[in-house]
């Protein structure tokens, strides 16, 4: 199979190119080097140093002919977006409406799309949460990520260009940014190899769903051949659901309609969350780190930030059920092998 990967430069687009080679597939990356690293690259794939916003797609995907694109480039900054949303827009809508037109003129026949759950999901009376649940997005980025998955579903109507959009939670690993605001097992790790006071904000006990790239990558190999499965046995994530807790009739109403759409179009892509189902504290990552470091790490609580997340777990039980996928990778042994590999490359401050 021929595999464009977007993004491929960076933390968890490299995993999926790596993957990718060793299954003995053909390998084509575009990147700017916004955020990846050429680095982070194994020469045997194809390189294109370009932005996904640029003519220049037309060209690369004449001469690659790729089977399949897998979505990763994007601006990932939520605090980023808020402080610009016009060029959060501009990269992760428009610069993937570029990729989708590019897609539909040169015979691409499936986008696996790398979505979010948390920044999508919003807070959530339900959790662990199901892809049924109503988004609630409060950034600019969720919105950008939804609006993308709603352009996936009306591009597999219009042109029959199949997708899967997979709802990542808090990815770790090897090749983690220890820089950025995302990451915070990065950051930390970096923080105690430098013998600094990690931060954590407020009150630390905020939980979030750390899953490890390793098992994120698995998914992405797996929805490479992910069959369509039938209208009676999908469950539509598209369609305008709510959690438990909420019996608007105005938005229940929708679901008929969306059943029936979905039988009319062959189903919307499959939209499914990627995590553990376990939701971890930050108060509790740092005992953790304290164990596989060997050390006492300091510790002091700063502000809370405004808007943040009480509670953001994902219910992965349709990855299970669609791709046969599960998270196998405990946190303790996650964040031993991340720590190592961050020592192994730690230069001093």
């Amino acid at each position: 199979m021929r595999i464009l990967i977007t993004g491929g430069a960076g933390f968890i687009g490299s995993h999926v190119v790596d993957a990718s080679l060793a299954a003995g597939h053909e390998v084509g990356v575009v990147d700017d080097l916004s955020t990846g690293t050429r680095e982070n690259l194994d020469p045997r794939a194809s390189f294109w140093q370009v932005d996904i916003r640029s003519t220049d797609l037309d060209a690369i995907l004449t001469n690659f002919r790729p089977d399949v694109i897998n979505h990763h480039a994007a601006q990932m900054s939520v605090t980023a977006s808020a402080r610009d949303p016009r060029r959060d827009a501009d990269i992760n809508i428009l610069g993937t409406l570029n990729l989708l037109e590019a897609s539909v003129r040169h015979g691409v026949r499936r986008v696996v799309f790398a979505s979010t759950g948390g920044a999508i999901y919003g807070d959530q009376d339900s959790v662990p949460t199901a892809e049924t649940v109503f988004p609630k997005p409060v950034s600019p980025y969720g919105v950008a990520k939804l609006a993308v998955e709603r352009y996936l579903y009306a591009y597999q109507a219009m042109h029959g260009l199949r997708a899967i959009a997979l709802r990542y939670s808090n990815v770790y690993g090897p090749r983690q940014n220890p820089h950025g605001e995302a990451g915070v097992v990065a950051i930390f790790s970096r923080g105690i190899l430098e013998g600094r006071e990690l931060t954590v904000n407020g009150d630390g006990a905020q939980t979030r769903d750390y899953v490890s790239v390793e098992d994120v990558v698995r998914a992405n190999m797996l929805a490479l051949e992910c069959r369509e499965p039938s209208a009676e046995s999908r469950v539509d994530p598209q369609a305008t659901h709510v959690d438990s807790q909420s019996r608007d009739p105005r938005i229940m109403s929708h679901e008929p309609s969306a059943i029936r759409n979905e039988r009319q179009a062959g189903g919307p892509p499959l939209v499914l969350n990627i995590g553990t189902g376990r939701e971890t504290s930050v108060n509790d990552l740092v005992r953790l780190f304290r164990e596989v470091a060997g050390k006492d790490v300091s510790c002091r609580h700063g502000s809370a930030r405004p808007g943040e997340q009480r509670r953001s777990v994902l219910d992965c039980a349709l990855a299970k059920r669609f791709l046969g996928w599960e998270a196998t990778t405990d946190l303790r042994t996650g964040l031993a092998r991340t720590f190592q590999w961050f020592r192994s490359r730690y230069r001093g401050p």
